[in-house]
Order: C-alpha cells, then structure tokens, then sequence
C-alpha cells in the first residue's frame, strides 16, 4: 500500500480502490479504515513531526546516543527535503567532530 500510494499521489481517493487494486478485501479495509481506530496514533506523530518542524517527506533527524544511556539521544541537525549525499556527509561529519570535543 505504502508504495501504491506514493505511486498515485495524485489521486488518492478513492482509498479502497488502491485496496481493490491491490487485492485486499475492501470490505474489511474499510471497516478499518472507518473505524478511526488508529486516528489518535497518526494524528500524535503529525503533532510531533510539526513540532520539530518536519513539515513534509523526507525529513530526517541525524542525531547520537547517549554511551552512558543509550535511550537518550542528542539530536544534532534536522535535514528537511531530499538532500545529497554530501549534505548527509556534512551533516554526520559535523556531528561526529562535535562529539569528540
């Protein structure tokens, strides 16, 4: 579905005729899809994306762990948009050389 969707940015509505498409069972995706069940939980990371500012696809968050808490995470540069690969090279090498300081 994931990549029928980006395949048809342009017309995504219907939803349940990328399901027939792609041979799901119709009936039960929309029930899913109408129930709203997983609302909160997409509407929850839509908040936190706009709260660090990824406004749109791709962002990507480069950042280190902690080596004395690996569950803590230092973030260190926001890329927003699709970016070369001497960006991401900057961006890495920029946190690596602050981290050693």
């Amino acid at each position: 579905m994931h990549d029928r969707l980006f395949q048809h940015q342009k017309a995504l509505e219907p939803w349940n005729g990328h399901a027939e498409a792609l041979g799901l069972d119709v009936a039960k995706f929309e029930e899913c899809l109408e129930s709203g069940r997983h609302t909160a939980a997409v509407r929850g990371d839509m908040a936190v994306a706009q709260a660090v500012g990824a406004t749109g696809t791709p962002s990507f968050v480069l950042g280190l762990t902690d080596p004395d808490d690996p569950k803590k995470v230092k973030g260190l540069s926001f890329l927003r948009g699709a970016q070369p690969y001497a960006s991401f090279k900057a961006a890495i090498d920029s946190a690596l050389s602050d981290d050693a300081d």
